[in-house]
């Protein structure tokens, strides 16, 4: 079998502020470290630990010591933004030169009009919202008109939620694509997300067919360079929508972390000689947890990948 690289996001989980934490009204910043302050001594993560986890992790709470069986490190970026496009892209090659532009008060007037134009119809929200609630308040309003939901949050994003029955799964990524195509030059946001629901007033639910739409990778990335050598990139998750699809042989869109570890543990177990890098993103830390701040429920999911570790570590 090849050498091969297993690269897994935990997508939002945080160790600790950068430098420019105050740019980004980040100060104080620490995922991790706040899921063990607020869940006490009780709360461990006895894989993670061996890999070297609480070496670099600051808690108020004593974490136990644990011997160190794997290499770790913590770093910081050096692009000057704050969302999955710089990050995923950096780990790649690609240090931004600026940051990509972010609307706290909504998009300008001027977008909005031009959007609107261009799809034919009105739009509704055009604020900074959690996508959760954004579909509770507009939900209804949104299948009366079959106007699409705008809403950015503080990442670069210009967000776009429709229902999936109603205004209908390929009108959203067409329009989605409309927005991506408008939103270049200053305006040049990092992603447009169609963020697809389902359901009835009162009990909306977002689905697992969110797509998401990159900006053309400006550089070469370590992914083209081992497509262009003969080998091949498996990418699972959003990973594909990050690139743009760029140098990737395959591509697994999956429904949640559990689905996300799972199809990593059946690509790994492929015997592809051609097989070099294995790109997972488990997205659900960001969107279903990180956003809404439960930290119950990401400290659950941070528990699921710790014990996916040691069948991860048998291959």
């Amino acid at each position: 079998m090849a050498k091969r690289i297993i690269l897994i996001v935990l997508d939002s989980l945080g160790i600790g502020e950068l430098p420019d934490a105050a740019v980004y009204n980040d100060k104080g910043a620490n995922t991790l470290g706040h899921i063990f302050d607020t869940l006490g001594q009780s709360y461990t993560l006895p894989n993670l630990a061996k890999l070297g986890l609480y070496k670099i992790v600051n808690t108020k709470n004593h974490l136990p010591n644990t011997e160190v069986v794997g290499c770790y490190g913590k770093m910081m970026t050096k692009s000057p933004a704050k969302d999955t496009t710089a990050g995923h892209w950096e780990m790649s090659g690609i240090i931004l030169k600026k940051s990509f532009p972010t609307y706290p008060h909504g998009f300008p007037k001027e977008i909005i009009d031009k959007f609107e134009k261009l799809i034919g119809t009105k739009v509704l929200g055009n604020c900074v919202a959690s996508g959760t609630e954004i579909i509770k308040q507009l939900g209804e309003k949104h299948q009366i008109t079959n106007y699409p939901i705008v809403y950015t949050s503080a990442d670069s994003v210009f967000q776009i939620a429709a229902h999936e029955k109603s205004f209908g799964l390929n009108r959203l990524y067409e329009i989605s694509q409309i927005a991506r195509d408008l939103m270049q030059g200053d305006n040049a946001v990092g992603r447009v997300i169609a963020r697809p629901f389902i359901g009835t007033e009162g009990n909306y639910t977002r689905t697992a067919n969110r797509r998401d739409y990159s900006l053309t990778l400006p550089e070469t990335t370590i992914l083209d360079k081992i497509k262009q050598s003969g080998k091949e990139v498996v990418a699972i998750g959003k990973i594909e929508d990050v690139f743009k699809g760029r140098g990737i042989t395959t591509a697994i869109h999956t429904k949640s972390n559990l689905n996300g570890m799972d199809v990593t543990l059946n690509e790994i177990n492929q015997s592809n000689q051609k097989q070099i890098l294995i790109f997972t993103n488990l997205v659900d830390f960001d969107m279903l947890w990180g956003h809404r701040r439960n930290v119950d429920a990401y400290a659950k999911g941070l528990k699921d990948f710790d014990d996916f570790l040691p069948e991860l570590k048998k291959h």
